[in-house]
């Protein structure tokens, strides 16, 4: 038996074992950080967006729901066909939809096509984070794949802490539109660097009749019960973060009256918490292990989010009540997410693309919903958003205790 195999799992060929050439570290982390920055790069502009295009501010927090939408659905494509085809192909196929996404939401004259485009951005986006995690576990046993994955993460964290505030900024001096250029920029840049430098890492193509077998290959993951509670653990402590994500910006600009460019800065303090915590899995995932660290960093994501709900509960709503808990919930989901994913893609090591993928939809799937319930009840009061944030935790608490006592993981 191999370090890559988990226990049931057949040993692989030994040719198969042999770690692949790993792409530079600076793909990676590129990869993994277009999805983020572009989710958040508009969030500032939401408030804004429901003022211009006269519309109610949940329908323009359908900018970031589709989003997600569009992130889920891409991340069940890419993963199958990634496995069979390779990572390379469809790297570049999404960077070019991303580009050209990018370009048509720019000039988009009503709110229907400004979440269209959003929706298609999000689906080229995507490709990067789903294979620049199957290309990790190509490449390392699953320990070692956790700490990489923690040291990309933690490189990639720097996308999304910059992006709130360059949005704002942009928003602020340029308009909305301006932030779609830039991202088509970013798409173009990126999309000549992987042409250029990026490998194939994928060792054994796998088998992929048409769609039966796309669906059996899903099938047979949530069947194992191990995948279910790794794939659902990083669902749910992703929930409390984009409960957050789509409740944040309307408490700020509609609740404390500040400026789009207060919610981008004040956000820093949560990508540096979250930073923090995969910097922590970076150190300590070959030591402790996969579970530790998850059963760790959810129930720091769990005291976060109670403390949120309870502070904006007694306290005067200030940034300070609105960003200072989430910075634990942060934390304990850089410490929590890469362990989750490490352990989703290790249940079967063949499969590593489908259940990267599969896990990425699952995960966005219910951040969907999230945003969508936080959208409909939040009033700026902050309330709703901790409250959902809170009820996503206890969700993810309730998987893990489920899967330790069956000993499943």
């Amino acid at each position: 038996m191999t370090p890559r195999d988990t226990p049931g799992e057949p040993a692989p060929p030994a040719a198969a074992a042999r770690p692949r050439a790993a792409p530079p570290a600076w793909i990676l982390v590129a990869l993994t950080s277009i999805g983020p920055f572009s989710l958040q790069i508009l969030l500032p502009s939401l408030p804004g967006l429901a003022v211009g295009f006269a519309v109610a501010p949940g329908t323009a927090q359908l900018a970031l729901t589709f989003y997600l939408v569009g992130v889920a659905l891409g991340q069940l494509l890419y993963g199958p066909l990634s496995d069979r085809f390779g990572r390379r192909p469809f790297a570049l196929a999404g960077l070019a939809l991303f580009l050209l996404a990018s370009a048509g939401a720019a000039a988009a004259g009503s709110i229907g096509w400004l979440i269209a485009g959003r929706m298609l951005q999000a689906v080229g986006a995507c490709s990067g984070m789903v294979l620049a995690r199957a290309m990790i576990r190509d490449c390392y046993p699953r320990d070692r794949a956790a700490s990489v994955m923690a040291y990309v993460f933690m490189g990639m964290t720097v996308a999304p802490m910059v992006a709130p505030a360059i949005g704002g900024l942009i928003d602020q001096a340029l308009g909305w539109r301006a932030i779609f250029a830039l991202t088509a920029a970013v798409g173009a840049v990126l999309l000549a660097a992987v042409a250029a430098r990026l490998p194939e890492t994928l060792a054994a193509p796998q088998r992929l009749p048409g769609i039966a077998g796309f669906l059996r290959a899903n099938l047979a993951l949530l069947r194992r019960p191990a995948f279910a509670v790794f794939a659902g653990s990083f669902a749910t402590s992703s929930g409390v973060f984009f409960s957050f994500l789509a409740g944040a910006p309307f408490v700020v600009v509609n609740g404390l009256g500040l400026p789009p460019t207060a919610y981008g800065v004040a956000f820093i303090v949560i990508s540096l918490a979250y930073a923090g915590g995969n910097f922590v899995t970076a150190r300590l995932a070959q030591r402790l292990g996969v579970v530790r660290l998850l059963l760790a960093g959810t129930a720091v994501t769990f005291l976060g989010a109670a403390l949120s709900l309870a502070s904006v509960l007694v306290l005067p709503l200030s940034l300070g009540v609105v960003f200072g808990p989430p910075m634990l919930m942060a934390l304990g989901n850089g410490v929590a997410q890469a362990n989750a994913m490490a352990g989703a893609v290790s249940v079967r090591p063949k499969l590593a693309g489908t259940a990267s993928g599969l896990s990425g939809a699952i995960q966005m799937a219910f951040g969907a919903v999230m945003t969508v319930l936080v959208g409909m009840t939040e009033t700026g009061t902050g309330v709703a958003t901790a409250a959902f944030m809170l009820a996503s935790a206890l969700a993810c608490q309730a998987l893990l205790l489920a899967g330790r006592r069956t000993k499943l993981i």
